[in-house]
């Protein structure tokens, strides 16, 4: 867990979509989906619940952005 990682995360759920996050973080999006991938294995839980139109941080994801 990096301190990227932790930005990346309160970026996404601030904007809703991974693309979103990319762009206001100049980070392609694949790296944001990296990213927050790296800290679900490392914490071994799902962070986002992942929808058609963006994603929405689960109780997990909620718990690390405090």
């Amino acid at each position: 867990m990096t301190l990227v990682g932790l930005r990346v995360l309160r970026e996404v759920a601030e904007r809703g979509t991974f693309t979103a996050a990319a762009q206001g973080l100049g980070y392609t999006q694949s790296a944001v989906s990296r990213q927050v991938a790296a800290l679900e294995q490392a914490t071994g839980a799902r962070l986002f619940d992942r929808f058609p139109g963006g994603v929405r941080p689960t109780g997990a994801g909620r718990a690390l952005l405090r």
